[in-house]
């Protein structure tokens, strides 16, 4: 896939989530802002630099898109949720490795 039909479909996808609100996803919602903090929070203290911090920001970005495509059809299945929680679960892991590494941004 090129890149102006990753961005189409990309955008596509942006665009169907506000069509396909009614697929709530409260827990996945809460998890998101929770680690969108942490890594915030990271990048105030120190302990993520701006290059894993950016790393981060695009691997929660990526979850975004997943769960649009999830709530596209208007219902996120069972198999769907697991599977962002897992991306979820695998990106909490990456953040606090990232956060305890020892790099810290010279202050």
């Amino acid at each position: 896939m090129n890149r102006v039909t990753g961005f189409v479909l990309s955008a596509a996808v942006v665009v169907g989530l506000g069509i396909s609100a009614s697929a709530n996803t409260p827990h996945i919602n809460r998890r998101e802002h929770s680690e969108q903090q942490r890594i915030r929070q990271g990048i105030q203290s120190g302990s993520l630099t701006r290059r894993e911090a950016g790393r981060l920001e695009a691997e929660q970005g990526r979850i975004r898109v997943d769960e649009a495509r999830a709530k596209a059809d208007g219902h996120v299945s069972y198999r769907e949720r697991e599977r962002l929680n897992h991306e979820l679960d695998r990106a909490s892991r990456g953040i606090y490795r990232q956060k305890h590494d020892s790099q810290h941004r010279g202050q």
